[in-house]
Parts: structure tokens; C-alpha cells; sequence
């Protein structure tokens, strides 16, 4: 990784962020020969797959005059910047100074590059210097599950609120009437228990009931383990009993569908959501029955989570009026705090 220029202007400050990992599209969306514009924690990036099939990032700055090399274009698997022509090799290396092409490049001649990582199906970023590893997701390498990646989601809101939002059972009722609750007769949600540990912040179940719980389009009991793995990426396992259209389980074999749900955190107040949808039920429904519901799902999500103010989400309790069924939401907040997070946070 390249040290940043002083002149390069730093929203995101935190730690904690800077060494954390971010999806940034799908691995299906960079293609070779292509240079793709990413932004992420307020910073404008390029990314681009070299011929022996590597994804790279960069910040989107040519180190000799400043401009974008997101309007370049790739030539014998080099980046070649819009403004000089000047050629970055896949280690960021100036290997050509066109107006000076018998020179070797000065060693200061280099892109600023960026740690990337391809895991479950997505293109990974670390923007700091002391990356960890990237959560797990145990579903990914079980054979039994299926899975299926859905969106992207655009939010026009804040990635901490969507996250809580993910981790929330009681707007089931209300934003998704007919599907995963019923606003006639929403759930009462039993007091169950977050603990704040190595994996995050985790929940006992929490049981709803849900008309058309999942892609089979059949009603479900289903019980919800929630995870905050990191900051801006989530996780649920649900265990499902199937269910009469009364809520009463029909009968005791449990299937299982859970979701890892990402965060690319665009700025404080804009992000895209990503999911890997992962199912052991029968019938297995297809790709796009999966897809089709995550779509309606996650865009009546996107809606109320943009009408949310503040736009930053307030981890100091005091700020909002909390409930004892929006426990996770607390803890989670809280953990936000002792993190010492305070981009896109009041």
C-alpha cells in the first residue's frame, strides 16, 4: 500500500474503519480492460481485474498533476492516466513517462494503492494500513445452503441506521405487511438477551411470525439470531418451522435461511447495501424467486430508512427514545460508541 499525499483531503478518521473491510461491488462486475470508478468513507477510488484475473484498488489520483484515472483507460494490462499518458503496472508501479519515454520513472512515481480481497463472491477494500481478517460467513462453504447474492441497494441514508434497521424484527408488521408480519396483529416480541463479544454483537432469538417467509411464498415461524459482525456488516440466521396461516407451526423439522447484509459506506450519509442470501429449505426456490422478494424486501427497507433524521445515527442513548424490543439497536449503538466511531455517528 502506497502512503496517501498530504493534499489529499481525510473525512473518515477512525481506525477502526480504516482497517475494516468494505465490499465494493460483486466480483462479476470488474472485468478485464475495464477501469470502474468506487467510492468509499468519502474517498474516490478506482478499481480494475489485471490479465492474471487480480482485482486492484486505487485512489483515483495520478500522482504527477492530480487528475482522475478513472477516465483512462487500461493498455497492455496497465493503467494509463487521461492527462500525460503515464502507465501503472498491477503494482502500481509508473513503468512510462511518455514525454520522457527513455527515463526510468523516479520510485516516487506510483499509484496509491489499496488492500483487496475476493471472499464470498465480492471484492473486498481495507483502506488503512492494519487490516484483520474478513468476518466469517458459515453458511458461505456449507454445501447444504444455497446462495444467492442480491441488489446492489442504493440508500440515500446513513449505513449505521440501515445496519440497525437489518437487525430490527418489529418493523416487520408495518414495513413489510404480507410478508414478514401481519399489521393487523403485529408480533409481541419476547425480551430476549444481546451480548457484546469477539464476534460483535449477537442476540438470543427472537421469534416472529411471518405470512410469506421467505422465497417459497409460504407462511413460517421463524426465529431470528442477529449479528453485528463489524461496524457496517451484518448477519442473520433464521430457523424456520413451517406454519399455518394462523401462525401455528405445522410441524418440528427446522430448516434454515440466513443473510449476510454489507455495507459500503459511500459517505456519512450515503451508502449501498449488498446481500448473500444462504437457504437450506425445500422446495429450493430459484435464484430469481430468491432475488424478486429481496428486491421488494430490501427497497421497502431503503425507503423508511431514508426518511430517518437525524441522518447520522445518535449513539449516545439519550438521543432517541429507546424500548426494551429494540435491545440489539441499543447494544449496538453502544458498541459504536465504544469503538470510538465517530464518522457518520452524532
Amino acid at each position: 500500500m502506497s502512503a496517501l499525499p498530504e493534499t489529499l483531503p481525510t473525512v473518515c478518521e477512525d481506525a477502526v474503519l480504516l482497517n475494516d473491510w468494505f465490499p465494493v461491488g460483486y466480483a462479476s462486475d470488474f472485468e478485464k480492460g475495464q477501469i470502474t470508478p468506487v467510492r468509499l468513507l468519502d474517498r474516490d477510488l478506482i478499481a480494475w481485474r489485471d490479465d492474471g484475473g487480480a482485482v486492484h484498488v486505487w485512489e483515483d489520483l495520478c500522482i504527477h498533476r492530480g487528475a482522475r484515472l478513472s477516465k483512462g483507460c487500461i493498455r497492455d494490462n496497465q493503467v494509463v492516466c487521461p492527462y500525460h499518458g503515464w502507465r501503472y503496472n498491477s503494482r502500481g508501479e509508473c513503468t512510462l513517462i511518455p514525454a520522457a519515454p527513455r527515463e526510468t520513472p523516479m520510485r516516487k512515481a506510483h499509484a496509491f494503492t489499496h488492500h483487496v480481497k475476493e471472499q464470498y463472491g465480492f471484492i473486498w477494500v481495507c483502506l488503512g494500513t492494519e487490516p484483520g481478517e474478513i468476518a466469517p460467513f458459515p453458511e458461505w462453504d456449507d454445501p447444504r445452503f444455497q446462495k444467492v447474492h442480491c441488489g446492489p441497494y442504493a440508500y440515500a441514508a446513513n449505513g449505521f441506521r440501515a445496519i440497525e434497521n437489518f437487525v430490527d424484527a418489529t418493523h416487520f408488521p408495518f414495513v413489510h405487511a404480507g410478508l414478514n408480519g401481519v399489521m393487523e396483529n403485529p408480533d409481541e416480541i419476547a425480551p430476549y438477551d444481546v451480548e457484546i463479544g469477539e464476534e460483535g454483537v449477537v442476540s438470543s432469538e427472537v421469534r416472529v411470525f411471518q405470512p410469506w417467509g421467505d422465497a417459497r411464498g409460504i407462511p413460517v415461524v421463524g426465529f431470528y439470531t442477529y449479528k453485528c459482525l463489524r461496524p457496517f456488516l451484518a448477519h442473520f440466521s433464521k430457523r424456520i418451522l413451517k406454519a399455518d396461516e394462523n401462525g401455528t407451526p405445522v410441524d418440528d423439522d427446522s430448516e434454515y435461511f440466513a443473510t449476510l447484509f454489507t455495507v459500503q459506506p459511500l459517505s456519512a450519509t450515503e451508502c449501498i447495501v449488498r446481500i448473500c442470501s444462504a437457504t437450506d429449505i425445500t422446495p429450493t426456490p430459484t435464484p430469481d424467486a430468491v432475488r424478486e422478494r429481496a428486491d421488494v424486501v430490501f427497497n421497502q427497507d431503503r425507503e423508511i430508512v431514508e426518511t430517518q433524521r437525524p441522518e447520522r445515527i445518535p449513539t449516545q442513548l439519550r438521543h432517541e427514545l429507546h424500548h426494551r424490543t429494540d435491545l440489539m439497536g441499543q447494544k449496538y449503538r453502544t458498541w459504536l460508541r465504544t469503538l470510538g466511531i465517530r464518522y457518520g455517528t452524532l
